[in-house]
């Protein structure tokens, strides 16, 4: 946990805030949320309508929605995405933060 709140510093550093969007209820999210004392924002979607606007997959032989990973600017602007394959496909946080540097410069 001590090197998950070391790297969420690193990108509250950079005016960034982290937003995790899962399938669950808001019960078992919330609960998901204190069990783990997950320092970013977490925010339920069982209906799957952000999941739609933002063109998440779901795939059902691989047990729900695949990963994307997003980086919207304040004004709301989608400035970049990455969809994985599966849940082992994603960006390392180093990617996303020279990302942002890259977006902010």
């Amino acid at each position: 946990m001590a090197q998950l709140r070391q790297v969420y510093r690193r990108f509250l550093k950079l005016d960034t805030q982290i937003v995790v969007i899962g399938p669950e209820g808001a019960e078992s999210f919330r609960e998901y949320w204190r069990k783990e004392d997950l320092p970013f924002i977490g925010l339920t979607d069982p209906k799957h309508e952000i999941l739609k606007l933002y063109g998440q997959e779901v795939k059902l032989f691989k047990l729900g929605r695949m990963p994307a990973q997003m980086l919207i600017d304040k004004s709301g602007m989608l400035r970049y995405v990455h969809y994985g394959h599966s849940m082992a496909d994603l960006l390392l946080n180093k990617d996303i933060i020279n990302l942002i540097k890259q977006f902010n410069s």
